[in-house]
């Protein structure tokens, strides 16, 4: 198989697990998003250790936590990682699996917002209208919830400041999400152990098979990241951004069909105004690259032409 379709295959996988979590994070609708997210956090550790082990990268982990700068910008993405897992967790099995859908539907587009005001870039006018109109369409949700669509807001902002931060700190994905995780285990270890002496504790409360789904969390956390970074690695960046869209395209189905949550017809033209920013973006950005390539084709045919003097 060529490597880019290898990459393309990649891509979609982890997409599409990421797509379908809701399916399983419902599956652990008996304990609370503090308690999940704790487990969440512990596995996925446990996960990456087993990882760094098999892929000899623990010279990679030890180099980047030699470096200052690195080392507390992974930090800092370790904390804005958890609030939006934590987020979305509490978004699932609340009952709230649409807004977490437009949360990462915005996100392409809040990304491009960071881009100007953090990287000071240059924004073309399809992307100034794009990012209108999905601030307008967050405006009609939230006049027709009587309050701002706050987990999808969270989502939005963690997930573009995680990237901004790991874009910084310029990490591989297994020995960055090494550092992070071990960041806030302790965080996590605490949550477990005050909840269970509290007598909150529910995750072996209900028979093994759903412990043994807890456990699996770390993987199931871990494995579409790594079918993400091969991606990553094997097809163009456009192609990147395309299948970005899966994710929430899924979730956004499972809502609507599987867990039957009511939508409004503002909540349609809310979500349509999204969908036509997200068009606006995409088809600006797709044609932005093939000029750009266009010009460089041309610039390479030009520079190869012999000159004569």
């Amino acid at each position: 198989m060529p490597e880019q379709r290898r990459g393309f295959a990649y891509g979609l996988t982890a997409y599409l697990l990421w797509g379908l979590f809701p399916l399983y994070w419902r599956l652990l609708d008996h304990s609370g998003p503090i308690e999940l997210l704790a487990h969440r956090v512990l596995w996925s550790l446990t996960t990456i250790v087993v990882l760094v082990a098999v892929l000899r990268k623990f010279g990679n982990v030890r180099a980047l936590l030699r470096e200052p700068r690195r080392r507390w910008a992974l930090v800092g993405a370790a904390f804005l990682i958890s609030i939006n897992w934590g987020t979305y967790i509490y978004g699932v099995v609340s009952g709230h699996v649409v807004e977490t859908s437009l949360g990462y539907f915005i996100t392409p587009l809040f990304a491009v917002f960071l881009g100007v005001v953090v990287l000071k870039e240059r924004l073309r006018p399809a992307q100034w209208t794009a990012l209108a109109i999905a601030f307008l369409a967050v405006v009609g949700l939230a006049i027709e919830h009587g309050r701002p669509p706050w987990i999808a807001i969270v989502l939005t902002f963690s997930w573009g400041f995680y990237g901004l931060i790991k874009k910084r700190a310029n990490a591989g994905a297994v020995e960055g999400m090494a550092i992070e995780s071990g960041a806030v285990v302790p965080l996590a270890l605490a949550a477990i152990v005050f909840l269970g002496v509290r007598g909150d504790s529910t995750v072996t409360d209900f028979g093994i098979g759903y412990f043994v789904l807890v456990l699996l969390t770390g993987p199931l956390t871990a494995v579409p990241l790594l079918f993400f970074g091969a991606a990553a690695t094997r097809i163009p960046l456009t192609t990147l951004g395309l299948l970005n869209y899966v994710a929430p395209i899924l979730q956004f189905i499972c809502g609507v069909t599987i867990f039957h949550e009511h939508m409004s017809p503002m909540r349609w033209a809310g979500f349509g105004l999204v969908w036509v920013a997200l068009v606006i973006f995409t088809g600006d950005s797709l044609r932005q690259r093939r000029v750009t390539s266009q010009l460089r084709l041309a610039t390479k045919g030009n520079l190869s032409r012999p000159t004569f003097t």
